[in-house]
C-alpha cells in the first residue's frame, strides 16, 4: 500500500527543474543581449555615419568572443562552480553595454559590445545548457535540452520588438540602458536559487536511482592542477585528433555562419533596404524565435529517439534550400511568401544543437559538455566571419543577394559533414566514454 509520504516525494518538485528554470532565464537573457546590435546597425550608422562593416566588426568581435569563451566557461564551472560564473558573465553584460551610452569612437563599441558583452554572454552560452543537463539530469536530457536551447529564441522574441521600439523612439542609448538593467535584474535569481550540482543538496540528478549517485557521464572529469584553462586546451588537444571533432566543428561553423552571423545581425538592415519600416523587420526576425521554440523542443524529444546525424543533414539542408530563396522574398511590406520562409527557417534555427550536443556527450562522454564548448566556438567564429563579409558585400555590391546565396550553399556542405560524423561512435544504450578514450579510436579512423 502506497503510504502518504510516498505519494508526497513522487510529486514533490525535483530541484532539478529550478535550476533549469534559473538557466533558462539567464540563457534567455543572454541571447537578448548578444541580439541587440542587430537593431542598433541603423541608428548608429545615422548618429556617427560609421559604415555597416565597421559596426559589424564590434558585432564579429562579439560573435567570436560569445564562442571562444565558451569551453573555458565550461572548464571554469566546473573548477568554481556555474553560480559564480554566470553572475560574473552577468555583471559583464551591465557594464558593457550600460557603458555604450559614452561612447563617440568606433573602437569603443568594439570593446564594450565587442569585447565585455562578448564575455559575459559567451559564458552563458550553450556550454551551460550542456553543463546543466550533463549534471541535473539523467531522464528527459534531450527535451530539457531542446527547451534551454529555445531559451535563447524566447529571448529575441522578447527583446528584438522592445528594442527596436526604443532605438525609434526614445533613441538607442535607452535600448542600451535597459540591456544593462536587465543583466542586474537576473543577478539574485542566479545567486539565491541556482546550484552548481545535485550533490551539493543531497541530491541525485533526475532519473537516477536515488541510492546510485550521479550518473557517470554526468560527472565532470576534474580539471587538472593546472586549472580550468589548462583542462580546456587539454581536452581540445585530443578531441582534435578524432574526425568526428572536425566534422562538427566545420558543421556548426557553418551553422552559425547562417543564423547569428547572417540572419540575426543582417536581416532587419536588408529588410530597411527593401523599404521595410525596422520594427516590422524586427518583429519578424521575432517571430522566427517562436517557431524556434517549437523547433528546438521538438528537436531534443527527436534527439533521445532518432540517429543526431540524420537529424542534423536533414536540418542543414533545410536551412541552405531556404536561404537560397530568401532574396527573392524581401518587400517593403510583409507578404505571405515572407512568412512562410520565416515559419520554415524559424523551426530550423537552432534545432541543430540538441543533436549536437547529443552526438558530443556519445562521442566524448565524461569531457563532452567541453568539447562542445569548443564546437560551440567554432560556431560563432563562422558567425564572426559572416558578420564580417555579409556588411563589406552590403558596402561593396550595395546588397546583400551574394551572402544569402553563399550561406545556402555551405549549408549543403555542412549537411553532408553531419552526415559522416563519427561513423563508429558509441551507440546511445552504451557507457559513453571520456575524450581520452574516444581519442584513440576515432584517431585512427581519421
Amino acid at each position: 500500500m502506497t503510504s502518504t509520504t510516498d505519494v508526497a516525494r513522487r510529486w514533490r518538485l525535483h530541484r532539478a527543474w529550478v535550476v533549469a528554470g534559473v538557466a533558462f532565464v539567464a540563457i534567455l537573457g543572454a541571447a537578448g543581449f548578444r541580439a541587440t546590435p542587430g537593431v542598433l546597425i541603423t541608428p548608429l550608422e545615422d548618429e556617427f555615419g560609421w559604415t555597416r562593416g565597421t559596426i559589424s566588426l564590434a558585432i564579429s568581435v562579439n560573435l567570436t568572443l560569445f564562442g571562444l569563451i565558451a569551453p573555458f566557461a565550461a572548464a571554469l564551472m566546473d573548477r568554481l562552480g556555474m553560480r559564480r560564473v554566470v553572475t560574473f558573465a552577468l555583471m559583464l553584460v551591465a557594464l558593457g553595454s550600460g557603458l555604450t551610452v559614452l561612447m563617440t569612437a568606433s573602437w569603443q563599441l568594439v570593446a564594450l559590445w565587442g569585447v565585455l558583452v562578448g564575455l559575459g554572454t559567451g559564458s552563458m552560452a550553450l556550454v551551460f545548457v550542456a553543463t546543466v543537463t550533463d549534471r541535473w539530469f539523467v531522464r528527459h536530457r534531450g527535451v530539457v535540452t531542446g527547451l534551454l536551447t529555445a531559451a535563447g529564441a524566447t529571448g529575441q522574441l522578447i527583446f528584438l520588438p522592445l528594442l527596436a521600439w526604443l532605438a525609434e523612439g526614445p533613441g538607442w542609448r535607452t535600448a542600451a540602458l535597459a540591456v544593462a538593467g536587465s543583466a542586474l535584474a537576473v543577478v539574485p535569481l542566479v545567486w539565491f536559487l541556482m546550484r552548481d550540482r545535485p550533490e551539493d543538496v543531497g541530491l541525485t540528478p533526475l532519473g537516477a536511482p536515488p541510492d546510485a549517485g550521479p550518473a557517470p557521464d554526468a560527472v565532470p572529469v576534474p580539471p587538472s592542477q593546472g586549472g580550468a584553462a589548462a583542462r580546456a586546451v587539454r581536452v581540445l588537444g585530443s578531441a582534435a585528433r578524432t574526425r568526428a571533432f572536425w566534422f562538427l566543428a566545420g558543421g556548426f561553423a557553418i551553422c552559425g555562419a547562417s543564423t547569428n552571423g547572417l540572419v540575426g545581425t543582417h536581416f532587419i538592415p536588408a529588410a530597411h533596404d527593401h523599404g521595410m519600416p525596422e520594427t516590422m523587420a524586427a518583429g519578424l526576425l521575432a517571430l522566427i524565435g517562436v517557431f524556434d521554440i517549437a523547433g528546438t523542443v521538438l528537436s531534443g524529444w527527436l534527439s533521445d529517439r532518432v540517429d543526431p546525424r540524420v537529424l542534423l543533414g536533414a536540418y542543414y539542408a533545410l536551412r541552405g534550400a531556404s536561404l537560397l530563396i530568401l532574396p527573392a522574398l524581401f518587400s517593403a511590406t510583409t507578404e505571405p511568401s515572407m512568412l512562410i520562409f520565416i515559419v520554415f527557417y524559424g523551426l530550423d534555427w537552432v534545432a541543430t544543437v540538441p543533436p549536437t550536443v547529443a552526438l558530443c556527450r556519445r562521442i566524448y562522454g565524461a569531457d563532452g559538455a567541453v568539447v562542445f564548448g569548443w564546437v560551440f566556438a567554432s560556431h560563432q567564429v563562422g558567425a564572426a566571419i559572416a558578420a564580417v563579409l555579409a556588411g563589406l558585400a552590403r558596402d561593396h555590391l550595395g546588397q546583400y543577394d551574394a551572402a544569402w546565396y553563399g550561406a545556402g550553399a555551405l549549408c549543403a556542405i555542412a549537411a553532408v559533414m553531419s552526415l559522416r560524423v563519427g561513423r563508429g561512435a558509441v551507440p546511445p544504450a552504451a557507457p559513453a566514454p571520456s575524450v581520452r578514450e574516444a581519442a584513440p579510436a576515432e584517431a585512427g579512423r581519421a
